[in-house]
């Protein structure tokens, strides 16, 4: 009976947590794009595409606490080359807007530490490693709504099972809403 009132005290925190964190500022939003690998990752693989979703919570101050999941894949290259290397990870960064919320275009810089999983092909094991990333990304206002259109990119590398590290360059167009 105890365990059952602790878990009903935390759930009303948590519903009296979550009101006026969603009066604060939380934007969320999808972002498809292109992946560019760049490094050795170049050398193994094409460019390729990724699809992503993610939202921010926007702290006083222009700044914010942002969460993205992604999934991505990339064709194997070469001679006789088949199959390709996916990547599903998610980021935690935090955001800083150079603009305040009511300008037409928002410039914003991140930096952020992430979790991928990584999936070669071809028989070689899966690996699940830490990752790193910061980049930019411009917010542009579409009408009198809360909705932007979001042009980014983040410079992201992955560790990988011995020396070499995953590096690539996502350049996403995505929409955004919330306040």
């Amino acid at each position: 009976m105890k365990r059952f009132g602790l878990v009903l005290l935390v759930a009303a925190l948590c519903v009296v947590a979550s009101r006026p964190a969603m009066a604060q500022g939380v934007r969320y939003g999808v972002s498809p794009g292109l992946l560019m690998p760049v490094s050795d990752y170049n050398t193994l693989d094409k460019m390729g595409w990724v699809a992503g979703a993610g939202a921010t919570y926007w702290l006083p101050g222009n700044v914010g606490i942002r969460g993205d999941l992604s999934y991505s894949s990339t064709a194997h290259k070469g001679t006789g080359a088949t199959g390709s290397t996916k990547l599903i990870g998610g980021m935690a960064s935090v955001v800083y807007a150079l603009m305040p919320a009511s300008a037409p275009a928002r410039l914003m810089i991140t930096g952020g530490i992430g979790y991928y999983s990584i999936d070669f092909g071809g028989g070689i094991a899966k690996q699940s490693k830490l990752g790193f990333g910061g980049g930019a990304a411009v917010a542009f206002k579409m009408g009198t709504g809360s909705t932007r259109l979001v042009v980014g990119t983040r410079y992201t590398s992955v560790s990988t099972d011995g020396t070499s590290r995953l590096n690539f360059l996502p350049i996403t167009v995505g929409l955004t809403f919330g306040k």
